[in-house]
Parts: C-alpha cells; sequence; structure tokens
C-alpha cells in the first residue's frame, strides 16, 4: 500500500468530536480468511513465557461519560465454585443491588440457565422487582436455549463467538469465513425473537484484530442497524493476555483492542465491555485501562472467583470506580465486607487472608514500628479510613514483633478508646502484658495472638482494668 504523508491511500485525516484529535478516517477491513490458522507464533511459542510485542503506536485515552461494573459471579464464578444454592443466589444477587446504589453501577448480572435450578435462580431475583442488576443469560447456540430465554422474559443474553484461530481452526475446525457464518446466523436466530446479543469474542487477546474481529465486528455494527436491535461486544481476555503497556502491539494491547472496536467497527463505548481473567496478575489494570480506553462496562465477579486463576473482582473494581471518578456515586461500599463475611460464613468460602479489602488481614499490621504510627496516626501505614468506608477498622496482630505499640493499638481498637480513654504505649498495663507476650514467644510460640485470649490475659493481669475498659466499650454501644 502506498502512503503520503504518513497515511494510507483511501483514508484522510478527520477530526474527532470524541477524543477531539485529528485521526485517520476508518478504513473497512476485510475478512481475511486463511487455510491454516495464524497462532502467532513469535508471541505465543507455547515452550516459553508469552512475549509482549510493541509497534509504538499509540491510542488516545477517551473514558466514557458512564462507567459501570457487570457481573458475572452467577455464571463464569460459579465454574469455579462448589454450586451456589438458589438462597444463596438470591441472597448475593440483593447484596449487588445494595452496592450498586440508586445509579445501578452494578448494572447487570449474568445466569446459566441450563438447569431447573438455575432457572428457578433466575425468576427469584426477578421477581425482586429491582432494575439494576438487570438479569442476563448466557446460551449455547441451539433452538433450545433461545427459547429458554425468551420464555425467561430475559431482554439480554451473552452468545459465545470464539475469535481466534486456536478456537476457530483448532478446536471448532472451521475457517474464518465459515465460523463468521455461523455466528452471524446464531445473532441473526437471538435478533428474530427480539433479544439484544451480548457477543463474548472469546480469546481476543490471540486473535488476528484486522483480519478478523474488526470485520466480524462490522458485520455486528450492519445487524444492529438492520434490525433495530442494539448488539453488545464483550472482549474476552480469556487467558488473561492482555497489556496495557503504550505503544503494544495488537493482540496483546488492550488500550488498542478497545480502540479499533470504537473507531474502525463503529461500536459505541455503552455497546462495549471488558472480561478478565487473571492469569498473568493483570486483571485489574487491564480492566481499568479498557475504562480509560473507551468501554463504558466492566465484567467482573466477586471476590474475583472464576475459570483458573479467576475473574476480575468486582469489589476491585467498585473502589477502582471511586478512585477514577473521585466519588463512590452512590454505591455502598460497606456492602463488601457483607460480601466477604457471607461468603466465609454462609457458603464456608476461604478467603486468602492478605486479599485487598476482604482479607481478614489486608489492614492488620504486625511490625511494631508500623503499630506505632499507627497508634500516633492511622493515615500513616492505614490506605483509607477503612472503618468508615468498608466497615473494617485498622487492627494489629499481636505477636513477637508488635512492641509496646502494637499492644496499645490493639486495646484502643478493641475496646474502641478514642480522645482521653485511649491507652497510650508508656502505659504500665502495656507493659505488664507485653512481658507476657515476650514470655510465651520465648518458650516457643509462633503464631499471632488471637483477640479472645488477649482479653483473657488483660482479665487475669488486671481485672479492676479491663472491667473498666468493658464498661467504656459497651457505653460507648460496641
Amino acid at each position: 500500500m502506498q502512503e503520503k504523508n504518513n497515511i494510507p491511500q483511501g483514508q484522510t485525516l478527520e477530526f474527532s468530536t470524541a477524543t477531539n484529535l485529528l485521526e485517520q478516517s476508518a478504513y473497512k477491513y476485510q475478512l481475511q480468511d486463511r487455510e491454516t490458522p495464524n497462532l502467532y507464533r513469535h508471541l505465543f511459542d507455547y515452550e516459553s513465557v508469552p512475549k509482549v510485542s510493541f509497534n509504538h503506536r499509540y491510542v488516545p485515552v477517551n473514558m466514557p461519560e458512564e462507567i459501570w461494573i457487570t457481573d458475572t459471579t452467577f455464571r463464569d464464578g460459579q465454574q469455579s465454585t462448589s454450586p451456589f444454592t438458589v438462597g444463596q443466589i438470591v441472597d448475593l444477587f440483593r447484596l449487588l443491588h445494595k452496592l450498586g446504589g440508586p445509579k445501578g453501577l452494578v448494572r447487570q448480572s449474568e445466569f446459566f440457565i441450563y438447569s431447573e435450578k438455575d432457572r428457578r435462580a433466575v425468576e427469584e431475583c426477578m421477581s425482586l422487582g429491582y432494575e439494576f442488576p438487570e438479569v442476563t443469560s448466557w446460551i449455547r447456540a441451539n433452538e433450545k436455549d433461545f427459547e429458554l430465554v425468551k420464555s425467561l422474559g430475559l431482554k439480554e443474553t451473552g452468545v459465545l463467538v470464539s475469535c481466534s484461530d486456536y478456537h476457530i481452526y483448532n478446536k471448532m475446525g472451521l475457517t474464518r469465513a465459515k465460523a463468521m457464518d455461523k455466528y452471524l446466523g446464531i445473532v441473526k436466530s437471538v435478533l428474530d425473537r427480539g433479544i439484544r446479543p451480548r457477543c463474548h469474542f472469546e480469546d481476543i487477546t490471540r486473535a488476528d484484530y484486522y483480519g478478523f474481529v474488526v470485520p466480524f465486528a462490522e458485520a455486528l455494527a450492519q445487524l444492529s442497524e438492520e434490525s433495530g436491535i442494539p448488539i453488545k461486544i464483550r472482549a474476552c481476555d480469556t487467558m488473561g493476555f492482555g497489556v496495557t503497556y503504550q505503544g503494544a502491539a495488537l493482540p496483546r494491547s488492550v488500550p488498542g483492542i478497545v480502540y479499533g472496536l470504537q473507531h474502525y467497527a463503529g461500536f459505541p463505548s455503552s455497546m462495549l465491555e471488558w472480561h478478565g481473567h487473571n492469569d498473568f496478575y493483570k486483571v485489574v489494570t487491564n480492566a481499568s485501562t479498557a475504562w480509560l480506553y473507551g468501554c463504558s462496562g466492566v465484567n467482573c465477579a466477586l471476590l474475583g472467583i472464576g475459570e483458573r486463576t479467576g475473574n476480575c473482582p468486582l469489589e476491585a473494581m467498585a473502589i477502582e470506580y471511586a478512585s477514577l471518578r473521585g466519588t463512590a456515586d452512590g454505591m455502598d461500599l460497606s456492602v463488601i465486607t457483607e460480601i466477604a463475611n457471607y461468603f466465609e460464613r454462609e457458603i464456608g468460602y476461604e478467603i486468602p487472608p492478605r486479599t485487598p479489602f476482604v482479607g481478614r488481614n489486608f489492614n492488620v499490621t504486625r511490625a511494631g514500628i508500623h503499630a506505632d504510627g499507627l497508634l500516633k496516626d492511622q493515615e500513616t501505614y492505614n490506605i483509607f479510613d477503612t472503618e468508615k468506608i468498608l466497615g473494617r477498622p485498622a487492627t494489629v496482630a499481636v505477636d513477637s514483633h508488635s512492641g509496646l505499640a502494637g499492644i496499645a493499638f490493639w486495646m484502643n481498637g478493641y475496646f474502641r478508646l478514642t480522645g482521653d480513654d485511649a491507652i497510650d504505649k508508656k502505659s504500665p498495663l502495656v507493659a505488664r502484658i507485653k512481658e507476657e507476650v515476650d514470655r510465651q514467644y520465648a518458650d516457643g510460640r509462633n503464631t499471632a495472638m488471637g483477640d479472645q485470649e488477649l482479653e483473657e490475659m488483660l482479665r487475669r493481669i488486671d481485672f479492676g482494668e479491663y472491667e473498666r475498659l468493658s464498661h467504656i466499650h459497651l457505653k460507648e454501644g460496641h
């Protein structure tokens, strides 16, 4: 292709009202069918860690006016856990509604509808009458599933449209042309029933972007225009290969994927959604980047449960929303703690203790010097007012490293002592407790001390002071 001033033939520079930048006009990409798959072996040779390539092309940040979260706890999430009961699903759905707040920032929740139990859960959640989260489904490409969606009264369903050659050629035994024809037929069947299709572009971070993804997306845009029914694209980073680095090349570039679906395929932000997995520890950053570059929706699961290493943690993106927007916009972030407690208490799910925001030790310090800083000013070592925002006060774990400050901070936190009532690390009582703590560790103890045994230790050492502190604790309504 001949170029003039670095602009390919057939393209011009146009002013974009979306980005306020001069950009190349959208080029119409044609499907590039081939006899053999393009597996990007220079990036994915399978015998070494996948590589990141750079072409030093940069696309503009274009954060939508509205962004939101969608949920896949009851679909992808359940693929990695023991099945939830109907009652547990309904309880968690209520909590999702409460977390999302009056603006419905947890916009949708998707469900399987294969079994009688699945369908009963859908019906009971819909019977609650919430506008948000909207209940949607995920189906196989067959007539029975189409009719199930219709009979349940659902307005939107997910449809799997795998887009990498790994899936098209190696899994399904098709060519790109045959795969596109098959997918378009499925989408037409959904549209014929008046249902909004949400097309899951599986494995998009290993797909031939301009040879298949964009031409297919353009064909979907044409179907949407002809039917008058909006079609949504969920860009699925199925294996967690997405990267956020500026100048990274496709197919792994998250900014490039989102930009191309908007600029070349013509999909607005409201019709784009990102779904990622955490195989390379990038799931939260990738989801945030998708927001920044034009996706309105990011798809998540509570606690990040999901296939293999899991999905993007919904609670992480709720906090990320508040960080990017400067406000929670009505979300009740304290529900994050309710959800974590429910998983552990009612479902028996064990949350790794150092998991951000939800693990029992996420704001617990052990180092004496850190405890001293917390005692003087909680802002020194607490990420934000975790008690106000999440209902989780900063605490210390008392062990051999805690020191006087750690014990004093534990006492103040446990008994909710503030102001003149607060215990100073120089208190003789703190020193006596530390002596007992040090003695136990000198005798070979190697575990942190729990609240109940520290309370009992205080009772033994100074019952009168214990009674006084307990009285303050009760008087304050704790």
